[in-house]
């Protein structure tokens, strides 16, 4: 979300300028802050200069991204605290519906022209102030959200502050009526007829009355308070779960922020004066020890509101203590929530709130399946080495209170009766394969801070454990599946039911990943590609794709061999991704390669070119990933001839690059060539020129 982050980092005069670009909402500022990531990732430019279908395309993905926003801020809702963000997000939605479905090319078309305009008043923000945009190594980006926490944390302070100053005036109050009630029982005793007591006792009566007025307007700034404090625990869980959802997306592939600094400023400053208006209340219980009397507040209401705000406080905690890094092996696999028995790993907890008692000793312990009495047929597993750790606080490269356990593995246990375990379980052993069998590991912490105790816990997402490496693929493609479609971690039996996800949903998945392990996602015309391929020509943004049609239907055939081998959508894709990590990486990530376009879009973008013109592909054919070359000829007559060669896997790549193998085609095809065919990389670029900086050795 780069251009937006800078965008939100403006001056108060650039950001007038954004707000006025936004005013007529053509696009909702809402929208522009929630699809962020989304829109900058759409190059609007060619869909402008493009047909109407691409534009449908995007305007239909929109609305189902809001869609899924909306279904995020229902699923993490409470106490309505969500209630106008809903509102304002479900609005924009039938407003850009209302605008837009005759002519989602005007969207396209003004988004392109924000986008412009958004650049315009940034460049013109860094001649004014070059170094604004840069941002400040602990500099918390700022927003409407982010600023009502910060005032309302304030707000709170000083709330809290000034009932310690009605308290401490209230001590002095009742400090000197004792001690002129004690005067006055000294000179009943001694002078019991004395005229003067009569006046004396009014004096005192009305010292009681203006300190039973003082008792329950404490009282009543306590109810406030705790009221406020109500509002602001809303807002920080909705941050929070703002949070784990990036968290969630992150695991699959997205860019997000994931860091938990200033939730952990805001949730150990929420704590502070929870803790701090804790410490006033027990100071108002010992002010009701030392003096009472008839009709006083504070016996009732003491224990209504201490017991309302210890669960304030338990609420805060619980909530508090999260995952923050998922569990995640050094190899053989990198991907996050993949396990493989008996090899190391790591997952991090932290507790946002930094308050800790130095005599406590803060032990977390860690389980896993915890609530396994509906998992039937589900392996189960030892923690080795240890399943207790001490968290500690602020170590060198840990920021926070944190508990790391690293260097941990699982070992299966046994199957009754038959001295093994089940890695390699049978349809008979369990409901589901070992692949998607969803594992969840819980954490439990005995907190204990100013001797107040309570018992937090938090859970992993679902993780999948394989025994073998052939597994892994077939793993992560569970792991997308079920985050992709923001289950319920703790819904372990997802996959016996698993539901459908949009084309919406999984393009942008699909291009996360490529993205992630090779820094260049996926274009429009290459998803259009792969979206018909699962779906048929006539895919939408709310075309459906099952499970099975995912990672299981055969939809690939291996023609070049005589076994006739099927793979899945997903295994096709996953080879992809290999082969261009270990092989492609530099082409890739400079545009070399177009990789996925169908054989009729091939056809029709290389016979508008001259003779020679080539470009580069992922052949449909090779499980583990295979690319092919294909150019066009002409005949006498003067129409196009199409050559294509066996794909090229990492077999052939091990041993000659794929820039050596383009220059020197000729001496590799199976027919005799006077000449290297291959000379423009389509579009036009000569074929030295877009391969010479990657040939092995200097060619001339």
């Amino acid at each position: 979300m780069a251009q937006w982050q800078q965008i939100r980092m403006l001056d108060n005069i650039h950001r007038e300028h954004v707000h006025r670009l936004y005013s007529d909402d053509c696009l909702p500022m809402e929208v522009r802050e929630y699809l962020a990531y989304w829109i900058e990732d759409q190059n609007w430019s060619q869909v402008v200069q493009s047909d109407c279908s691409q534009a449908c395309w995007l305007f239909q993905t929109m609305l189902a991204l809001l869609d899924e926003q909306l279904g995020r801020l229902v699923w993490h809702e409470e106490n309505n605290s969500n209630m106008v963000i809903k509102h304002n997000l479900r609005r924009s939605k039938l407003n850009l519906q209302a605008r837009y479905t005759e002519h989602p090319e005007d969207l396209a078309n003004m988004i392109d022209g924000l986008l412009r305009e958004e650049r315009a008043i940034l460049s013109a923000a860094t001649v004014t102030s070059p170094t604004r945009l840069e941002p400040l190594p602990d500099a918390a980006l700022i927003t409407g959200q982010e600023n009502n926490i910060e005032e309302r944390l304030a707000e709170m302070r000083k709330g809290i502050q000034g009932l310690k100053n009605s308290i401490e005036q209230l001590e002095d109050l009742q400090g000197i009526f004792n001690f002129r009630f004690a005067a006055f029982k000294i000179v009943e005793r001694s002078t019991p007829s004395d005229p003067v007591l009569r006046d004396k006792w009014k004096e005192l009566q009305g010292m009681i009355n203006n300190l039973d007025r003082c008792r329950k307007d404490v009282l009543a700034g306590i109810q406030a308070l705790l009221g406020r404090s109500d509002t602001l625990r809303d807002l920080l869980l909705l941050e929070l779960s703002m949070w784990q959802d990036r968290q969630r997306r992150a695991c699959i592939g997205d860019v997000c922020d994931t860091s938990l600094r200033q939730l952990e400023k805001w949730f150990t400053g929420s704590a502070e004066d929870l803790f701090h208006l804790l410490w006033l209340l027990q100071t108002l219980d010992e002010l009701h020890q030392k003096m009472t009397y008839e009709g006083d507040p504070l016996p009732l209401q003491l224990c209504q509101l201490k017991q309302r705000l210890q669960e304030q406080i338990f609420c805060l905690l619980k909530s508090a203590f999260v995952v923050e890094i998922q569990p995640k092996m050094p190899f053989p696999s990198r991907r996050p929530l993949l396990l493989k028995t008996n090899n190391k790993f790591s997952v991090q907890v932290r507790l946002l709130v930094k308050l800790m008692d130095q005599d406590h000793k803060m032990e977390v312990k860690i389980e896993i399946d915890r609530d396994s009495a509906d998992l039937v047929g589900f392996r189960r597993f030892n923690i080795l080495p240890s399943n207790t750790k001490t968290m500690v606080k602020d170590r060198p490269q840990m920021e926070g209170l944190v508990c790391d356990f690293s260097h941990i593995m699982l070992k299966e246990q046994k199957s009754s009766g038959s001295g093994k375990g089940k890695g390699g379980k049978g349809a008979s052993e369990g409901t589901l394969p070992v692949t998607e069998e969803l594992h969840v590991f819980t954490f439990t912490l005995d907190y204990c801070y100013q001797d107040l105790k309570c018992q937090l816990q938090t859970s992993t997402l679902p993780v999948v454990i394989f025994s073998n490496v052939n597994q892994a693929s077939i793993a992560w493609a569970s792991i997308l599946w079920c985050n992709m479609l923001g289950a319920d971690p703790k819904n372990q039996q997802f996959f016996s039911n698993p539901p459908s996800a949009t084309w919406g949903k999984l393009s942008e998945v699909l291009s996360w990943q490529f993205s992630d392990a090779t820094k260049r996602g996926l274009d429009i015309n290459q998803l259009k590609m792969l979206g018909e391929k699962l779906c048929g020509s006539k895919v939408t943004s709310q075309s459906t794709i099952t499970w099975a049609q995912f990672s299981k239907s055969p939809v690939m055939v291996l023609q070049e061999t005589s076994s006739g081998d099927t793979f899945s959508f997903w295994t096709w894709i996953d080879g992809i991704l290999g082969l261009i990590q270990e092989h492609l990486l530099e082409l890739w990530k400079n545009s070399l390669i177009i990789g996925f376009v169908s054989r009729k879009r091939e056809k029709h973008l290389l016979k508008q070119k001259r003779a020679g013109t080539f470009l580069l592909r992922f052949s449909e054919t090779a499980r583990d990933g295979g690319i092919t070359c294909t150019w066009v000829e002409y005949n006498n007559d003067g129409s196009p001839k199409i050559h294509s060669v066996m794909p090229y896997t990492k077999t052939e790549l091990k041993s000659l690059a794929l820039p050596d193998i383009i220059h020197d085609y000729q001496l590799f095809a199976e027919e005799d060539m006077p000449e290297n065919p291959l000379k423009f990389l389509y579009p036009d670029t000569p074929r030295n020129e877009a391969f010479g900086p990657y040939y092995s050795e200097r060619r001339e």
